[in-house]
């Protein structure tokens, strides 16, 4: 399939296929019980292959969707054997996600004449927000763009400090206040402070509680508001950091954030320690938000920018 020629470098293909391991194993594991001793893909491989998708954390819906493709499939072709499952599988998959996300996601891109830009990332505690943060940083840093932190969630000491511990190993200006300071306030002095340094790029911090939805959003609405006191029209990005080994719970987080404040990107984290990297799928098919960033392990360059057919790709190759 064309979709899947010469996508990858090797380095980052190595990564991806590494980071998804655990995921893989469990998926063709639970395949394998679902076709044996069929030779044809029935009914009976149908029901079980939609039980293996929504067990793999597909989600209900992308998976029913996934399942009437294939039969579909299975109607035009007459016969389809259990030995093709698995390339129907991505190539069935990969083409759901090409017709129902917001067309390929990319890696956030700093447009030309609008400085600083500003990213605010927003999520629970635990999910990796601080080191997406960092790792965001970092790659922008490569690209020879000027970056400043800001430390806008102020409720936890450790956000703060592991936020320090980040710019420290990126070497780029973080501002912060002290634990229980006002986080508009810390964003209000960000940008400030990057306006006067001339920087490109401000990543803002926020608090990570799914506390009452009401909170949340006037919370988020006054960090925005007084951003905007500094430069219009801020911020320019919401990224939303998941944690992909939450499963369902990381749907469950994407609907609550997004009715608090408009999500403009998604990221999900944590994909190598888990088995749940079919989440992915679901949350690129459920949600009109494009995923820009997957975690595949915990190294500064392990933060990768999402391509939906090289995920694909990568999750349906199986080497044994």
């Amino acid at each position: 399939m064309s979709l899947f020629k010469n996508i990858f470098s090797s380095k980052k293909k190595e990564s991806l296929d590494k980071g998804l391991e655990k995921s893989k194993t469990t998926f063709f594991s639970k395949l394998s019980k679902a076709v044996a001793g069929k030779s044809k893909v029935d009914d009976d491989v149908l029901d079980n292959l939609e039980e293996v998708l929504v067990t793999s954390d597909v989600g209900v819906d992308t998976t029913l969707k996934i399942i009437e493709r294939i039969e579909a499939r299975v109607a035009k072709d007459k016969y389809m054997g259990t030995d093709e499952l698995n390339i129907i599988l991505r190539e069935e998959i990969a083409g759901l996600l090409s017709e129902t996300n917001l067309g390929d996601a990319t890696e956030i891109s700093i447009p030309e004449g609008v400085r600083p830009y500003v990213i605010m990332v927003v999520g629970v505690n635990g999910v990796g927000k601080t080191t997406t943060i960092g790792k965001l940083a970092h790659q922008f840093k490569n690209k020879g763009f000027k970056v400043v932190l800001g430390a806008a969630d102020t409720f936890r000491a450790a956000a703060i400090d592991q936020l320090q511990v980040w710019a420290d190993r990126v070497d780029v200006p973080i501002v912060k206040q002290k634990m229980g300071s006002d986080p508009a306030s810390v964003a209000f002095d960000t940008l400030s402070s990057a306006v006067s340094q001339g920087a490109d790029v401000v990543i803002i911090d926020t608090a990570g509680r799914l506390h009452n939805k009401v909170n949340l959003m006037n919370e988020l609405t006054k960090v925005k508001r007084v951003m905007q006191k500094v430069v219009e029209n801020t911020p320019h990005e919401v990224l939303l950091v998941l944690d992909g080994s939450t499963g369902q719970n990381a749907f469950e987080q994407a609907k609550q954030f997004t009715k608090a404040t408009e999500v403009t990107s998604l990221a999900v984290t944590k994909l190598d320690g888990t088995a749940k990297g079919g989440v992915v799928i679901g949350i690129s098919d459920q949600f009109q938000i494009p995923v820009k960033y997957i975690g595949v392990g915990e190294g500064i360059e392990d933060l990768q920018v999402f391509n939906k057919y090289e995920f694909v790709d990568s999750f349906f190759s199986n080497k044994s």
